[in-house]
């Protein structure tokens, strides 16, 4: 499998991942932005098909990257790029003012996707010592067909997992942009409400689980539902995920939390998306916020709050 991170920088502690660079605590957001090898453009390069000799252009461009000459992808006429300055540029007031701390930021396969995390002045903490912090997290694609994607992403402390704050339809957690619209930073800065506390939708939830109790049951069918087995013929037997999932219940970091609990089912669910499942750390990465995982997550946590209301 090709290795998913290209170029990482990371403040503060070692990820969970375990890569990238180590960098200083208190850079700007345009300091971050070079430590993580991210200060290339991107241009709109028209295409042509060669035919009998003759060079005859397309409706499409070639998205082609600064520093090297690499094309990223090829889009159409309406596509908009964002440069990675511009969505760096956007943390930058709230960090010069002390509201975020740049955390990390790099890029993924092959420059197909940037991203930038910066840790929020936010915190809630349950159980006498479980504490998760808040982080925003953009991501800045230089694919057609991906949308830019700004969100809230709470990050449990002890394990280092990275949850989710889509409940319902908490749209004002989280904002998407189609590159057929010109990014507005300001506009995306009012949708979000960056300066309202936003963790208290998930404290809430977390509270919620933590004071609610799983049977054996009740806990193998919630795994079963978040780590369907592949065959319906087997529906009723418990996959590999689910059984990784079912160990790591009562030995994931921070098990002590809420033993017995909803919070710790789905943070066992968390953990081993992070952690455990997967060909690599790089490869969790990418699964854990963009791909299969992410969503997950999202399906995980709605379970556990419907299984906590039956119990």
């Amino acid at each position: 499998m090709a290795h998913e991170i290209e170029t990482m920088a990371y403040a503060g502690e070692v990820p969970w991942h375990g890569l990238g660079v180590k960098v200083i605590d208190d850079l700007t957001p345009a300091q971050m932005l070079d430590k993580a090898g991210l200060d290339w453009t991107v241009e709109k390069i028209p295409t042509y098909v060669d035919y009998n000799g003759q060079k005859i252009p397309t409706e499409d461009s070639a998205l082609v990257r600064s520093s090297d000459g690499k094309i990223l992808s090829v889009v159409s006429g309406e596509w908009n790029p964002v440069q990675n300055h511009e969505a760096f540029e956007f943390f930058h007031d709230f960090v010069m003012a002390g509201d975020m701390k740049m955390h990390t930021a790099g890029s993924l396969r092959e420059g197909k996707n940037v991203w930038a995390l910066a840790k929020v002045n936010d915190s809630f903490e349950i159980l006498g010592g479980d504490k998760v912090d808040s982080y925003l997290l953009f991501s800045n694609p230089h694919e057609y067909g991906r949308s830019i994607d700004i969100r809230f992403t709470p990050i449990r402390v002890v394990c280092n997992n990275t949850l989710t704050l889509a409940l319902g339809t908490s749209s004002d957690l989280m904002v998407r942009i189609n590159h057929r619209n010109r990014f507005d930073a300001e506009l995306v800065k009012r949708t979000l409400g960056v300066a309202n506390k936003k963790m208290n939708t998930y404290k809430e939830a977390a509270e919620f689980l933590a004071t609610k109790r799983y049977t054996e049951d009740t806990l193998h069918n919630y795994l079963k539902e978040i780590f369907p087995a592949l065959s319906k013929e087997n529906k009723d037997v418990m996959s590999r995920p689910a059984e990784q999932v079912l160990a790591a219940v009562e030995t994931q970091p921070g098990a002590n939390f809420g033993e017995g609990s909803w919070w710790q089912a789905f943070n066992a669910v968390t953990f081993a998306t992070d952690h455990l499942l997967g060909h690599s750390n790089a490869s969790r990465l990418q699964s854990a916020w963009y791909g299969q995982n992410r969503q997950r997550k999202v399906t995980a946590l709605n379970k556990a709050i419907e299984y906590a209301e039956a119990a």
